[in-house]
Parts: structure tokens; C-alpha cells; sequence
């Protein structure tokens, strides 16, 4: 059976913009000095990006939402084996407001930023994975 062109081209556009918030942590946090509280916010950008290219892939309607916990949810549902990563990469969700507005927390720490990109590649290679070839950027 054909793939359908629409869904591959808004699941490739889901996965593009993801790999492009991976790369985007990457750059950040090596930065001189390093840009760590960016770092992270790219980090949730790209597992949120990838877990929705996944649900869009599926056709699992998912509302406007910046939750990693949630989306992973949804994700679960139809790949249980990912319940395990997708717990634990539910942390990501608070970096998409944490370290973005004036306040008490101003950086991450290194070990905290290696970590957050460390579980973001993780989502998005596991999401890759299950996706077929003709999606992938």
C-alpha cells in the first residue's frame, strides 16, 4: 500500500524541526560559555517535535501542548515497550518555561544539560526506529 504523501511530508516536517532543536542543544551547550538553560529548552523543543511526528505518523490526535508526559502517554498506547524512556524523559517538560524568564533558576548545571540531551536523542532515535524509512529525514 502507497504511503500517504501528506502524512509523510508532516511527519518528515515534525522530525526536521526536531533534529534541528538536537542540534541546536548541542551548539548551545558548547558555547563558550556555554548557553546550558537554551541547551535544555531545545532539548524538551526536540522530544516534544519528535513525539508529535511520531503521533502525527499514526494519525493519534494530540492538543497544543508542551508535555512531554502527556505526549509520552499518548505514545505508549501504541508502543508500550517505550513506557520506561518516555517516564523518565518526562522531566524535559518543565525546560520549555524553567530557565527561559528572569527569576530564581538561572542555569542548569552541566551534568543536568548532558542528561536532558542525552534522554532528547534518546526520544527522537526511538521514535526513528519505529518510523518507516520513506518518513526520516
Amino acid at each position: 500500500m502507497p504511503l500517504d504523501p501528506e502524512f509523510v511530508a508532516e511527519t518528515r516536517g515534525w522530525l526536521i524541526r526536531a533534529y534541528g532543536d538536537l542540534r541546536a542543544g548541542a551548539v548551545l551547550n558548547g558555547a563558550d560559555p556555554p548557553l546550558r538553560g537554551d541547551a535544555v529548552f531545545h532539548c524538551q523543543q526536540a522530544a516534544e517535535k519528535a513525539l508529535k511526528g511520531f503521533l502525527t505518523w499514526r494519525r493519534r490526535i494530540f492538543g497544543k501542548t508542551h508535555n512531554i508526559g502527556e505526549l509520552g502517554r499518548a505514545v505508549v498506547e501504541v508502543v508500550p515497550e517505550l513506557t520506561d524512556l518516555l517516564r523518565r524523559a518526562a522531566v524535559l517538560t518543565d525546560y520549555a518555561w524553567r530557565f527561559r524568564y528572569p527569576g530564581e533558576a538561572v542555569e542548569p548545571s552541566p551534568e543536568e544539560t548532558a542528561q536532558a540531551l542525552a534522554l532528547a536523542r534518546d526520544v527522537y532515535e526511538a521514535v526513528l526506529a519505529r518510523l518507516p524509512q520513506e518518513v526520516r529525514p
